[in-house]
């Protein structure tokens, strides 16, 4: 079910606060907004309030049988992935970004964000349709700088089932082919990065791929290998 509203403060927030309500939401729920005035993304940022832009959450019911709900980020982000790939000429340009960016051009197409609420997950993401945000630390882009933009409520229908068929996945062979799926539409390995850690300046490094665990594998110059479970990530090739 997609539930399309006109205005709110945050998908995620109204998601969130429906589950501590106790409101039987289950999965397969979507919160789609035509504005947002109050939106967040990772480590507070403002989201994106762009007409013609997806912007919505959805939520995962957790059960012990689960893989780490952490590593829904990856989940949320072959789904994204999924939907986009039909509309471009040249999905080659495409590539995700650990732990929640999707890249095109090297540009930042597309967020998620995950909140945990009781025993779900709410899973925010936002998309950039028809419009890009002028961003001081990154380049950005829209769908819509490579021709028209995606209709948003088609589009919504579709992310909807890519994460249901992820989320299906996900559960039934576990985080391994998840990972290594990632992996495969991910930027190449070596490309240089640069990590800000929770509590600790940059860290620059090459990507190595994935730990089983979902971690970053980080390569660093002096030839050991780090794995990263949290933090800002940026390609050296991103403008700031």
């Amino acid at each position: 079910m997609i539930r399309t509203v006109t205005e709110t403060g945050s998908t995620n927030t109204d998601l969130a606060a429906a589950l501590r309500a106790g409101e039987a939401l289950a999965e397969g729920y979507w919160l789609v907004a035509d504005r947002q005035v109050s939106g967040r993304g990772r480590q507070g940022r403002t989201w994106f309030d762009g007409s013609g832009n997806f912007m919505g959450s959805t939520l995962v019911r957790i059960t012990s049988h689960d893989p780490n709900p952490a590593t829904l980020a990856l989940v949320a982000g072959l789904a994204v992935y999924e939907a986009v790939v039909p509309l471009l000429a040249e999905p080659t340009a495409l590539q995700l970004k650990w732990p929640n960016d999707l890249m095109l051009g090297g540009a930042k197409l597309a967020g998620i964000l995950l909140e945990r609420e009781g025993d779900a997950i709410v899973v925010g993401i936002g998309v950039n349709l028809a419009r890009a945000p002028d961003l001081p630390d990154r380049r950005t882009v829209a769908l819509a700088n490579l021709g028209p933009a995606p209709d948003r409520d088609l589009f919504a229908a579709g992310l909807a089932a890519a994460f249901d068929r992820e989320l299906e996945r996900w559960r039934t062979y576990g985080l391994g082919p998840v990972v290594r799926r990632w992996e495969s539409v991910a930027h190449p390995q070596d490309t240089l990065l640069e990590v800000h850690p929770p509590g600790e300046g940059m860290i620059k490094g090459a990507f190595a791929g994935l730990a089983p665990d979902g971690a970053l594998l980080l390569r660093l110059a002096d030839g050991s290998s780090r794995a990263i479970h949290a933090g800002d990530v940026m390609l050296a090739i991103e403008e700031r």
